[in-house]
């Protein structure tokens, strides 16, 4: 069964190389525009879930940053006087 299957995948491999450099690059992009129309967009109520998600997010980061920032501030003003 694997020298099936060793062969079957030595077939695909000698396929892809035979095609142009220009047909990979229109398969390449024909399977972008492929998986972009399966997205989907988010409804507005997700969108604003999301939103807030983010800012929240945004200003816990910003507290800890502040914090640490006056915390090693203050080890320096101590350290250096």
């Amino acid at each position: 069964m694997n020298e099936v299957a060793g062969a079957r995948g030595a077939a695909k491999a000698s396929s892809a190389k035979k095609r142009g450099l220009v047909a990979r690059i229109a398969l390449f992009f024909r399977q972008i525009f492929g998986e972009l129309r399966k997205v989907q967009r988010p409804s507005r109520r997700e969108l604003g879930d999301m939103f807030i998600t983010v800012m929240v997010f945004i200003a816990l980061v910003m507290v800890f940053v502040g914090i640490l920032d006056a915390a090693f501030g203050r080890l320096t003003f101590w350290i250096f006087g």
